[in-house]
């Protein structure tokens, strides 16, 4: 499939996914679509930032234009994800079809949220939390819907959100039309996708583990406190907007604040914000006011920003996986991109986690250049025993005294050869005053005096406070 029209879809999908400039389907829109229009299950792998958001969208549009009854429930894990979702539905809901859709999401007014719903809305978009709210307060009813959508289940699954999926599929009808995307695919989701899918069909787009080509991967080893400083250079030297990764939201805000001090047009967006600063934050980033965006990795998922060319990993994500993700935030829609990833020695663990997880073949390379250090250590000790020898000869060659011989040095030497002798004779009997001595006095002096010590021998048969008695004469 080439083109849109090629599909078999309401002419009324048609004229708004032109409207939209929806014109080339990606890989996995390619995939996905036909066999969704089918009405079968589907269990869909996919790199982030590859469209699979519309590869849901329009076979629900579809589906709901031709049966005017039934419901469409699509599940996200966060609000920025759902948002987003929400308003791709909202670019092909215009003109004839206009279906009435609600947004079900934590942060906004519940009222606002009970007015759309009485509306009759038939397509639901909302995150796991929020409507499960609605379903104890049975303002929600899902006994209509035939269509349901898990975007991003493996995300969901890692942030707790099993029973509370398990809680809305109960409140489903069990003949329904199941699609379910993963960017990762664990053993949790293979249990789900057994229990709840029927028959699903399996599609895949490009690797599960590695990020997409057009991604630009870099790393910069500095220490921990040099950190922030290589960030403002960073910044300095790239172009463009840049989203910027930490650990945890104290951490995003105290880095905001540097930031600003330091002229930079930056904010920070986490689990701790409202939804209308969030919407804010995000809207600013996207018009480009905002060039700088530090985030945590709630934020990893779900923002759809094509103006994102650079991504740098401030703090290692917790989970390899989350890697993926932050990295899939740049590079979107067949665009060109840059990770960079600050790592300390303390990243030592979790980065080889994430090559292990990057690379298949990281184990073999890992194998292979250690064995190649342990044969450049026996070479270099080798080399070092080697020098260490040449070293030694140079030195005895350094004490030895090399004596030039010539016929003037002979003469001079021949003349005073006997006081050199007396000399070393003198020095060998001892007389080191040069005074005329006999052979016996030179004996006599050379005889060593041996002083014997008187040794006290005690005896051992005694006690220790023994003391001889003295006897008076009678």
């Amino acid at each position: 499939m080439n083109n849109f029209n090629e599909l078999n879809i309401e002419s009324k999908l048609k004229n708004s996914l032109k409207y939209s400039n929806f014109i080339k389907p990606t890989p996995i829109q390619a995939k996905a679509i036909p066999i969704a229009l089918n009405g079968k299950d589907i269990l869909g792998t996919a790199q982030t930032g590859t469209g699979k958001t519309l590869a849901f969208t329009i076979p629900l549009l579809n589906k709901l234009i031709v049966n005017k009854n039934t419901k469409g429930l699509i599940v996200c894990p966060t609000r920025e994800l759902a948002s987003q979702v929400f308003d791709t539905i909202n670019k092909l809901n215009i003109n004839d079809i206009r279906i009435g859709s609600v947004l079900l999401i934590g942060g906004e007014s519940m009222q606002r949220q009970l007015r759309q719903l009485n509306k009759r809305a038939r397509i639901i978009v909302g995150t796991p939390g929020r409507i499960n709210d609605h379903l104890k307060r049975n303002s929600l009813k899902l006994s209509n819907v035939d269509y349901l959508v898990l975007d991003e289940t493996d995300r969901m699954l890692d942030m707790g959100f099993t029973p509370q999926i398990e809680n809305i599929l109960k409140f489903i009808p069990k003949i329904h039309q199941t699609l379910l995307f993963s960017a990762t695919l664990p053993s949790n989701i293979l249990k789900i996708s057994e229990k709840y899918l029927r028959m699903p069909e399996r599609i895949s787009v490009g690797s599960l583990s590695t990020p997409i080509e057009q991604i630009k991967q870099e790393t910069f080893s500095l220490k921990q406190e040099t950190k922030y400083n290589e960030l403002i250079n960073q910044l300095i030297e790239r172009q463009g907007s840049i989203l910027v990764f930490v650990k945890t939201k104290h951490g995003a805000d105290k880095i905001v604040k540097k930031l600003k001090y330091d002229a930079h047009s930056a904010e920070a967006i986490h689990g701790n914000l409202r939804q209308s600063k969030r919407e804010r934050v995000i809207k600013g980033f996207r018009s480009g006011k905002i060039r700088v965006l530090i985030a945590t990795d709630v934020a990893a998922r779900g923002l759809d920003i094509p103006l994102i060319q650079h991504v740098i990993n401030y703090d290692l994500p917790q989970v390899p996986e989350d890697y993926i993700h932050r990295v899939g935030r740049t590079g979107r829609a067949g665009k060109n991109g840059s990770a960079l990833t600050f790592l300390t020695n303390n990243d030592q663990r979790m980065w080889r986690e994430i090559q292990k997880l990057i690379n298949p073949n990281f184990e073999l390379e890992e194998k292979f250049n250690k064995k190649l250090s342990k044969k450049k250590k026996k070479f270099n000790k080798k080399r070092k025993s080697f020098k260490d020898k040449s070293n030694k000869f140079e030195l005895r060659n350094k004490k030895r005294k090399f004596k030039f011989k010539s016929k003037k040095l002979d003469q001079v030497n021949s003349n005073y050869s006997h006081i050199n002798f007396e000399k070393k004779k003198m020095f060998k009997d001892g007389n080191f005053r040069g005074e005329n001595l006999n052979n016996g006095e030179i004996k006599s002096r050379n005889k060593k005096k041996f002083k014997f010590k008187k040794n006290k021998f005690k005896n051992r048969k005694r006690p220790k406070k023994f003391s001889f008695k003295k006897f008076k004469k009678k």
